[in-house]
């Protein structure tokens, strides 16, 4: 156990960022899962439009650090690739 105030500190917060990433980086997961599904479903009016969800919270996420801005571009770009596959 930490025994100086500032580690005790560093402790609770690092266990609240810890819990805000693992929320985030899930409902990243989820979010290309809908696109993936809807490209596999072929539907190509729900892909695009999951897509632009996609990409406007994928682009959240690296403003609020969760990402970097390189992986998200790769992520974008990857997904955006597939759509216009259909």
């Amino acid at each position: 156990m930490a025994n100086h105030k500032s580690s005790i500190k560093r402790i609770r917060q690092t266990i609240v960022k810890t819990e805000r990433n693992r929320f985030y980086r899930t409902r990243l997961k989820n979010i290309v899962k809908d696109v993936r599904s809807a490209i596999e479903a072929g539907n190509k009016e729900e892909a695009t439009t999951t897509f632009k969800v996609a990409n406007q919270q994928i682009h959240k996420f690296v403003s609020k650090g969760v990402l970097k801005k390189e992986t998200a571009a790769r992520k974008i770009s990857r997904l955006h690739k597939a759509v216009n596959a259909i």
